[in-house]
């Protein structure tokens, strides 16, 4: 190896970091969302089967997913419920809807 080209790998290197961080960052952000989704999906559901039995979705779902916002409604013989929650850290909303047979009214 000549002596000019001694520290070629290390500058590269420190110039790939970077971008390496920020691709890593991205997949777990990515994965942290889609397990948040996840989570409102799976209360929205829940929120509605306890509309349609005639319960309280709100009480529900802020105990599954802390802070967000619940749209109870009927549509004909089913009861609706939609969630809406921040996505953490990211400027992005997450909505989750579900239906259920109206089965307390």
């Amino acid at each position: 190896m000549r002596s000019d080209e001694r520290g070629g790998v290390t500058a590269e290197f420190a110039v790939a970091l970077p971008a390496v961080v920020l691709l890593l960052t991205c997949c777990l952000s990515g994965i942290a969302v889609a397990g948040q989704h996840l989570r409102l999906q799976d209360a929205a559901a829940l929120a509605a089967r306890t509309l349609g039995r005639g319960g309280d979705p709100h009480a529900l779902a802020a105990r599954l997913v802390p802070g967000a916002q619940v749209s109870p409604n009927a549509d004909g013989d089913l009861a609706c419920v939609t969630l809406t929650s921040a996505a953490a850290g990211l400027p992005i909303t997450l909505t989750a809807r579900s239906c259920a047979l109206d089965a307390g009214r």
